[in-house]
């Protein structure tokens, strides 16, 4: 038997749900440990969710102690339900999957959308290859911004 994937779930939920916080937190705990119960492949090493109007990667504390887990090694998958709970934007977005590649041998991106999801351990038409080029091209037209974000993202999870 092959060695199970730590997998962590997140959920980037609007300021909206802070009324309602114990509840959205409750939601998505159960949600993820109820989809990777029983799993051959993924073990659930965690549920991180972030109720706030930050759009921001550097602003979200649940994002960031999840950074530092998949840095640590700890988490080598994130699974979310829509790729809009990652980032907010293309740039943000090509700046976290270029991140995340870098950590140990590469944090994978497992998405539940229902058009053009995400899931590069499946990597179905080599969808890690072409996501990779697209956030090396994004970079690429302003390496300057990608560095100071890095460095900032890095230093917050420390």
């Amino acid at each position: 038997m092959s060695k199970k994937i730590n997998v962590a779930g997140y959920a980037k939920l609007a300021k909206l749900w802070d009324d309602r916080r114990d509840e959205a937190l409750l939601y998505h705990q159960k949600y993820y440990v109820d989809k990777y119960k029983g799993s051959n492949k993924y073990e659930l090493a965690g549920v991180y969710v972030d109720i706030t109007g930050n759009r921001e990667i550097a602003k979200r504390p649940e994002m960031l102690r999840l950074l530092y887990e998949c840095r640590c090694g700890k988490v080598e998958c994130i699974a979310v339900q829509t790729k809009g709970y990652l980032a907010a934007d293309t740039r943000e977005f090509c700046y976290l999957f270029k991140m995340l590649r870098g950590f140990g041998n590469g944090v994978d991106v497992v998405t539940e959308d229902k058009y053009y999801h995400i899931d590069t351990i499946r990597n179905e038409e080599n969808q890690l290859q072409e996501l990779a080029k697209m956030a090396e091209k994004y970079i690429s037209l302003n390496p300057d911004d990608f560095r100071e974000w890095h460095t900032a993202i890095m230093r917050a999870i420390r």
